[in-house]
């Protein structure tokens, strides 16, 4: 309960912007891009490793977009499956938290 409280808290993860902002973001800052979806088990495996580096990204909540939802549909055989990460233009669907965390300290 308490890892779902952290990874869930306002002081540690960012609050979801569009779909349209975090590509125009994105290509100024070049931070990666994060398509999620709350209740999903894997979203919060990510959240909970990345913690206090969950700022470096920007984060999409397919729910509450439905562009983001299609641009995931398009990189991940239609369907909705989240998290999928846009890294330097590459589409990453459900990516290895750890594999993920590496790539953000690399950049």
């Amino acid at each position: 309960m308490l890892l779902f409280a952290l990874a869930a808290s306002p002081l540690i993860f960012p609050a979801s912007i569009s779909a349209a902002e975090a590509q125009a973001r994105s290509a100024a800052d070049g931070k990666p891009i994060v398509y999620w979806r709350p209740g999903c088990p894997f979203c919060l495996r990510l959240r909970a490793t990345l913690a206090f580096q969950s700022r470096r990204l920007h984060w999409v909540d397919i729910w509450k977009d439905p562009a983001a939802a299609a641009a995931v549909r398009a990189v991940a055989n239609g369907n909705e499956t989240v998290p999928t990460v846009i890294l330097r233009g590459e589409p990453h669907v459900n990516p290895n938290p750890t594999w993920l965390r590496a790539a953000i300290r690399a950049r």
